[in-house]
């Protein structure tokens, strides 16, 4: 399927707040939300989607996903809780990720943890996770190919529809696992 890699080309999965993307000041809100707009913007779906707004921002302080924020200003440690936010939030619910990074704003606010280190490692992992995927990605998409090949006819629809399944099942295999291991932190708190 050469349409892979044009899709993932269009995805530009590297896309990603670097730690020296975030100024070594405070920003606003508004500073926050552009930051965001411009580091994912190939990432909308179309041109309406939001990536960050206001309203998501004061929902996750007032949920307590993040610790509070000083003088209406978002330090950097604010910018990389948002940045995993934004990509935990894809797969998993808002509970779940407030009970996930919990643990993490509170090691921020009380034992002044280096978030820099983790995030960084966070960031170097992420990057393995997209050399990962492309290379699944292209195994999925030739596995497909091969079960094609037993129909008679033009199968591009099928061949589409068969790799989507494929891809929203493993999607969903990962999905379930990081709940059980959201579930497994709930359990050690108890």
């Amino acid at each position: 399927m050469e349409q892979l890699n044009e899709v993932i080309k269009e995805m530009d999965l590297n896309q990603n707040i670097h730690l020296e993307d975030i100024p070594n000041i405070d920003l606003y809100m508004d500073q926050v939300i552009q930051l965001f707009e411009k580091t994912y913007n190939q990432s909308k779906r179309d041109e309406t989607d939001k990536i960050l707004t206001k309203t998501m921002i004061n929902n996750y302080a007032k949920g307590k996903l993040l610790f509070p924020v000083k003088n209406k200003k978002y330090s950097k440690e604010h910018i990389m809780l948002l940045s995993l936010i934004y990509h935990l939030k894809g797969s998993l619910s808002i509970v779940d990720i407030k009970e996930l990074l919990g643990g993490l704003n509170e090691e921020i606010t009380t034992n002044d943890m280096e978030l820099d280190r983790f995030y960084q490692s966070y960031l170097t992992i992420f990057d393995g996770n997209v050399e990962s995927f492309t290379k699944e990605l292209e195994v999925k998409g030739n596995a497909v190919h091969d079960q094609m090949q037993k129909f008679d006819k033009d199968t591009q629809y099928l061949e589409k529809l068969l790799l989507i399944t494929s891809l929203v099942n493993m999607s969903n295999f990962y999905r379930k696992t990081a709940e059980k291991l959201v579930d497994s932190l709930k359990e050690k708190k108890q």
